[in-house]
């Protein structure tokens, strides 16, 4: 499922139809959006979104709490460090970030999604129509 990414230190890419399959075949797989803006709607697998940021907006820190925030999500959903953590941005930087930490953290299976939500520039340099979640045709809603 997963392409092993060039960079070493986490579980590798995952095109988002097939993060989409990891979620509806595996309760205990979760989806992170690391992002503060229009968010994957899992109403149809009745599954919750973890939100937590990566980068604060307006000066893009990073979020000291981050692996913690991660951490006590996890329990509260009684998962462990093999718990499938898919981590989704805008384009695939922060999130491949944000799996590189939680694998450092301990977490076996921490993937980032490739192209993220929107994906790659089209001809009019506009995302979101070529690549990425919402290319895909996986449901999305407004934040």
């Amino acid at each position: 499922m997963a392409r092993q990414s060039s960079i070493s230190g986490y579980a590798g890419d995952v095109e988002p139809k097939a993060a989409w399959a990891l979620l509806a075949e595996d309760n205990s797989a979760q989806l992170v959006d690391v992002r503060t803006v229009s968010i994957p709607d899992l109403s149809d697998l009745g599954r919750d979104l973890w939100r937590v940021e990566w980068q604060s907006y307006p000066g893009m820190r990073l979020n000291p709490n981050f692996v913690a925030e991660i951490e006590s999500a996890r329990e509260r959903f009684d998962g462990d460090c093999s718990t499938p953590l898919l981590f989704l941005c805008r384009t695939g930087g922060r999130s491949q970030a944000a799996a590189m930490a939680m694998t450092q953290a301990g977490f076996s299976r921490a993937y980032n999604i490739a192209q993220g939500f929107e994906g790659d520039l089209d001809e009019a340099r506009h995302r979101g129509s070529r690549t990425g979640w919402k290319a895909s045709g996986l449901p999305w809603r407004q934040n």
